[in-house]
């Protein structure tokens, strides 16, 4: 795979973008590396950023770096660009995750260059949402979205988002009493808020990002303080009816969780221009025994890749995020 090489400049902007995507635990597991002389950029799993007890088969690495993989093609897109991706491009060396040339000799992906201004507003909103519908022509849209992809977004009724919502309950409790559990929480959040001006980490979940502790539990919305106090935190009442979605595919395998992870992150910008917010969980996602019953049994939908809840309401803040020079090498 070979290519006219990029300005570093070029490139490093790309990688920006690429790392403005979410991923498990904030832990931003991954990295880059751009030969100058092949125009072509590989991402790898981190594999020093992995949350072993929450995902030991290393599927939420995959989903996030495969959200990274969408922003850069994204960017690219509306650097004029037409990229060129291979996924898992060498058997033996499973921790390569993607090469992309990123001059390929088609034209710019269009519907992926709208998307760009999306990028740097897309936060995860633990906050409450408003109880406004979502209209079946946006649904469509998040939809379509995530069959560009390869996968499928399908919008549960009632009943099953009571089970899921019972589902969460139980991964909680479960959770609670896992001491390995609470210790890889507590190494990925961040308990007091930064300090104005402040350099505070550059990964995991900061306090400001939790949101209000739920008064009753109606919304799947993971609490990162795990019964810790966190100084200055109130309560709120959620929305009582959530709009929630399961993002899923036909397989279960490494290239089906990055294709997952394209088409979450396409999901969270559409979602994004179309002025909605968003937040995710995939806690009854991380226990095998219970997986299997978050999906939609009247959906063709196979495996269940993550759960998100979305709406209309306050935007989250951002979360923090790791230098550039610390996930791009150029050599």
């Amino acid at each position: 795979m070979t290519a006219e090489p990029l300005a570093v400049s070029t490139v490093t902007a790309l990688v920006a973008d690429a790392t403005a995507a979410p991923s498990l635990g904030n832990a931003q597991p991954w990295a880059f590396r751009y030969p100058r002389d092949s125009g072509v950029l590989r991402l790898y799993a981190d594999l020093e950023r992995v949350l072993p007890r929450a995902d030991p088969e290393n599927r939420g690495l995959h989903l996030g770096c495969g959200a990274a993989l969408l922003n850069l093609r994204v960017s690219a897109a509306a650097a004029g660009l037409a990229p060129e991706v291979r996924l898992l491009p060498d058997p033996a060396r499973p921790e390569l995750l993607a090469e992309v040339r990123l001059s390929g000799t088609g034209s710019p992906d269009d519907a992926l260059a709208a998307l760009h201004p999306a990028v740097p507003r897309r936060h995860c909103s633990r906050f409450p949402f408003r109880e406004d519908d979502i209209s079946a022509e946006v649904r469509e849209r998040l939809a379509e979205a995530a069959r560009a992809e390869g996968a499928q977004l399908v919008f549960p009724g009632v009943w099953h988002v009571q089970s899921i919502l019972d589902l969460v309950r139980d991964a909680e409790c479960r959770e609670a009493g896992d001491a390995a559990w609470r210790a890889e929480t507590e190494r990925w959040t961040r308990l007091r808020p930064a300090a104005p001006d402040a350099a505070g980490p550059s990964d995991g979940i900061p306090a400001e990002a939790f949101g209000p502790r739920q008064q009753g539990a109606s919304v799947p919305v993971r609490d990162f303080a795990a019964g810790r106090p966190v100084p200055g935190r109130g309560r709120a009442v959620f929305e009582e009816n959530p709009k929630i979605a399961l993002l899923g595919t036909a397989e279960d395998a490494p290239v089906d969780w990055l294709c997952a992870g394209q088409a979450l992150e396409r999901v969270l910008l559409r979602a994004t221009a179309d002025g909605l917010v968003a937040s995710l969980t995939s806690q009854p996602l991380e226990w095998s025994e219970i997986r299997w019953a978050v999906r939609d049994p009247v959906s063709a939908m196979a495996y269940v890749q993550m759960v998100l809840r979305l709406g209309y309401g306050p935007e989250g803040p951002a979360s923090p995020r790791r230098p550039v020079a610390d996930v791009l090498e150029i050599v």
